[in-house]
């Protein structure tokens, strides 16, 4: 007996049963998690070089807040270093197969989109890695300057004992907040390009928005401290100029003299030119 695929089910818009949408959904999870674990087996085996990587951080830190001027961090707990272990093969495992997952997310989604609608979708995939990978590394080379600002408030004659699982929740939040935040102005141009947000629109929400930045920056980064802030808030308000440039050349490409279909999906209906209808109208009546 044949076994129905995703093609054989879907009907010719697009549209499948529910059943076989959520057997759909199964496969493609099974198949981003197996790329994760691959990718985290392969993080384990990589486990030292990448931990002597993240904490180089915190090896900066004032040594003399460090016991016997040698900044180490601290195992409190009994597996404490496995489940440090298991968390960065995870992390690493989901950098490494974000090609696997983000083309089963896109293989989920594609067949209900139109064709520019995929399109978009690939400029979506195409710059939100290495975005990420940006907000990432910048967030990577500013970690020691918040830890350095906390642990050096610490009084002259004490001794600062980090433990491990602290300071890798601390990198974790970093490198996650950093990343997914340099996403959001990639999230404006794809609203532009759909139709749904306007450079107008954008121009006027210009103060609000800065606003928006530096108050989520303060809210959202682990150590909230003035430079951690500053470093996050100002590179995202810098994207944001390229996307409001974006929409701006967008805006005025889709509006040409003459191309009065533009920007319009297959499913919209075209405006009515009422001048022309009123012209015909008028002519009709000095005719009749």
């Amino acid at each position: 007996m044949k076994r129905l695929n995703r093609r054989d089910t879907a009907a010719p818009d697009g549209r499948m049963p529910l059943m076989a949408h959520l057997r759909e959904l199964r496969n493609r999870l099974i198949k981003a998690i197996l790329g994760l674990v691959v990718g985290a087996v392969i993080g384990w085996i990589l486990f030292e070089p990448i931990w002597d990587f993240l904490k180089q951080p915190y090896t900066q830190i004032p040594p003399e807040h460090c016991l016997e001027g040698k900044c180490d961090l601290v195992v409190h707990g009994i597996f404490d270093g496995f489940f440090v272990r298991l968390k960065v093969s995870l992390m690493i495992g989901a950098v490494l197969s974000s090609p696997v997952w983000l083309y089963q997310l896109w293989a989920f989604i594609a067949p209900g989109l139109y064709n520019k609608e995929r399109r978009y979708t690939y400029v979506f995939m195409t710059a939100a890695v290495p975005l990420f990978f940006l907000g990432a590394a910048l967030a990577y080379v500013t970690m020691d300057k918040g830890l350095q600002i906390f642990i050096g408030l610490a009084p002259g004659d004490t001794t600062v004992l980090v433990g491990v699982q602290d300071y890798l929740g601390y990198a974790q939040a970093m490198l996650f907040i950093f990343g997914l935040t340099f996403e959001l102005p990639l999230f404006v141009v794809m609203l532009n390009l759909v139709g749904v947000l306007s450079h107008e629109r954008i121009r006027k929400s210009r103060r609000l928005l800065v606003f928006g930045v530096f108050v989520f920056a303060a809210v959202a980064t682990p150590s909230q401290d003035p430079v951690t802030m500053l470093a996050l808030a100002l590179p995202t308000i810098v994207l944001f100029e390229f996307a409001e440039l974006f929409a701006y050349f967008h805006d005025r490409r889709r509006v040409r003299p003459g191309d009065e279909y533009a920007g319009l999906s297959d499913d919209e209906a075209s405006p009515l030119d009422l001048e022309a209808i009123d012209a015909e109208l008028e002519k009709g009546g000095r005719t009749g």
